[in-house]
């Protein structure tokens, strides 16, 4: 039986290997839903300060409009990735 990290250092290892990288590293799958043939995943940017703004004092000010691209099919589903990016202001 696995533990909770485990479990959880699994799930996003395997995320690692169906999605870029990037999302999973910067972003948190925050839902999913399958309908008929088409995967949505919905993903929100995690609420940590860009390193290009490391030197200066912003903090998290809402998110942009979603965005949302098709990926590589996954399993004979459509993939279609939702992603919301944190706006920033710069104090």
């Amino acid at each position: 039986m696995f533990s909770k990290q485990e479990a959880f250092d699994a799930y996003i290892d395997l995320l690692k290997i169906l999605l870029p990288e990037l999302l999973i590293t910067h972003f948190n799958l925050t839902g999913h839903q399958t309908e008929g043939d088409i995967l949505h995943l919905h993903f929100e940017e995690k609420a940590e300060v860009p390193k290009e703004f490391s030197s200066s004092l912003v903090t998290a000010h809402g998110f942009h409009k979603e965005i949302t691209v098709q990926d590589f099919p996954v399993r004979g589903k459509k993939v279609f990735l939702h992603i919301k990016r944190r706006r920033w202001l710069n104090k």
